[in-house]
């Protein structure tokens, strides 16, 4: 632990007080409860209690899995909810509330026996709890309503374009605890959707009593996962207790997990200093200052920065102009000198080490480094490209989320645009977030400084994206060969075949049409305690999973 210093002490006293307000420290328990006997250095026995102390960046927007679209939702969602599925400590998709999952020799038919579990209200979790909470996300055109017509759910792409209603999706509960789910066709990623959050069951009876009262507190939101939410103080913090009644309790050594939101990374250091906190995320501002502490570490992400071009631009329409961007950019200066967060160069659009062929060849290493060339190839590149356009001069804009770290990386393709390529001018436009994604969504931009999150683990979800009038698009891209073996690729069961057609669809959008430039996977810099064990970190859908965690002294 670091020296205090005065500003740090008087954060921490500041803090302090409105932490109060969260009540991190009521219970019904006594005490002594929460803790766990271990034997210290000197071989005495010691107490350890078992509460993980977290930050997160946001308030929880809503805890109702029909409307939740948020990194901070979905990681209450997922420990204190369960669904047919969950991602295990290896990110694959293991059985959770189902006990028993059978499938039609056809595969278009699955039926799910339902352990026999309960709410933490007590009432029974039954499959009519499952028909209801996916025909709600219908209904209610969640913004994750799509990943139902990604699972290849019967009807669910005719309900989104309302040519049917939702009542009629392919599932049904044909008893107390069996769930009948139809198909399209065969999908290979069926398994793996269903640990998302969009799939979790609800309480009828309960969400219709609140109405839009529903989600928006602790006492509003029913609990059948690992852990319950027990306080929630709006923009402040909340916690979560062991359920006692999951049907795993056994299992889960954590007794509580505290969070408490932290938006500014100075403040997430000087509480991770002062024991506040167990774990912290830093910029690239705090790296050098924490890099050789003894907790420092760099986690890979599978995240991806990459920048989308107005296909309709007189200029960035041209792929040879935006294969000679591609070029022009010294990824490895931008990830080891600007960001030194752990982010890595990305030469394509599925991120690296997370998602393997059945032959256990990395999706990366298998596809190589896409566009990758040196700054005289780009100059010469764009210079023949503009004199066959008539064009001796280019000036463009970015549009940009307005982030310090997006400013700065915006800041270093500036520098590295004019630099290379003769007659380049780019214009900085920053703007907030929220507003940048509608800018996005209008393409309404020369070139846009973006970023994706994988929602499932397989290549698919960086690839899809792409196609023609796709909500994710963004950049009226549009090639039908690319749609087609899209379509085709989700309805292959053979998964070697199947793994290829995905090579493909990163070659079409990159090799041969250069349609987006791929700048850097994420890391993050952390400080995290070393007796923190167990913590699953997931490289999609749900961030965290804390069943397996458990505090070492």
């Amino acid at each position: 632990m670091k020296n205090k210093k005065w500003f740090a002490f008087i954060f921490l006293t500041i803090f302090t007080l409105v932490l109060s307000g969260c009540n991190f420290n009521s219970s019904d328990k006594k005490e002594d409860d929460g803790k766990k006997e271990d034997k210290g250095k000197d071989g005495k026995t010691e107490e350890v209690a078992q509460v993980l102390k977290l930050s997160a960046s946001a308030e929880i927007p809503t805890l109702d899995s029909t409307k939740a679209h948020d990194g901070v939702a979905f990681n209450v969602l997922n420990n204190t909810n369960e669904g047919l599925y969950r991602q295990d400590e290896n990110n694959a998709p293991i059985l959770a509330l189902a006990e028993k999952h059978e499938q039609s020799d056809d595969k278009i038919t699955h039926t799910f026996t339902l352990k026999e579990t309960t709410w933490s209200n007590g009432d029974p979790v039954t499959a009519a709890d499952f028909e209801y909470a996916w025909k709600r996300v219908m209904k209610e055109a969640g913004a994750y309503n799509y990943m139902l017509v990604t699972a290849g759910i019967k009807n669910a792409e005719a309900i989104m374009d309302e040519t049917m209603d939702a009542e009629e999706l392919g599932i049904k509960a044909t008893g107390d605890y069996t769930l009948e789910v139809t198909l399209e066709s065969p999908n290979p990623l069926f398994e793996t959707l269903l640990a998302f959050p969009t799939f979790l069951p609800q309480n009828q009876k309960f969400v219709e009593e609140l109405g839009d009262q529903y989600s928006l507190e602790a006492d509003k939101v029913l609990s059948n996962g690992p852990f319950k939410i027990v306080s929630w103080t709006h923009e402040q913090g909340w916690k979560l207790e062991k359920n006692e009644d999951y049907w795993d309790a056994d299992n889960v050594k954590l007794d509580a997990v505290e969070v408490v939101v932290v938006k500014e990374p100075s403040a997430g250091a000087n509480l991770y200093e002062t024991g506040k906190i167990d774990r912290t995320v830093l910029t690239s501002a705090l790296v050098d200052q924490f890099s050789s502490d003894d907790d420092f570490k760099i986690v890979k992400e599978s995240d991806i920065i990459f920048l989308r071009f107005n296909h309709n631009h007189p200029v960035l329409g041209n792929m040879e102009i935006r294969r000679a961007i591609n070029m022009a950019i010294d990824r490895e200066g931008l990830t080891d000198v600007i960001l030194k967060d752990g982010s890595t160069p990305l030469y394509g659009v599925v991120a690296e080490g997370y998602y393997l062929s059945p032959e256990q060849k990395d999706y990366r290493e298998l596809n190589g480094d896409i566009n990758k060339g040196t700054p005289e190839e780009a100059k010469a590149l764009w210079e023949k490209t503009l004199k066959e356009l008539g064009e001796d001069e280019v000036t463009v804009s970015i549009n940009i989320a307005d982030s310090e770290s997006m400013k700065k990386v915006a800041e270093y393709l500036q520098a590295q645009l004019e630099d290379n390529l003769p007659g380049f001018k780019l214009d900085i436009k920053a703007v907030p977030f929220a507003q940048r994604l509608e800018i996005e969504k209008a393409v309404t931009y020369d070139i846009s400084l973006s970023s994706w999150g994988p929602d499932y683990s397989d290549p698919m979800t960086y690839l899809d994206m792409w196609l023609t009038g796709g909500s994710a698009n963004r950049m009226d891209y549009d090639n039908p060969k690319l749609n087609a073996l899209v379509a085709e690729a989700r309805g292959e069961t053979d998964l070697s075949k199947r793994f290829e057609m995905l090579l493909g669809i990163e070659k079409i959008l990159l090799e041969e049409d250069a349609a987006i430039a791929p700048l850097y996977q994420t890391g993050t810099a952390i400080l995290m305690q070393d007796k923190i064990k167990g913590l699953v970190k997931h490289p999609s859908g749900a961030e965290f999973s804390y069943q397996w965690a458990y505090i070492e002294e």
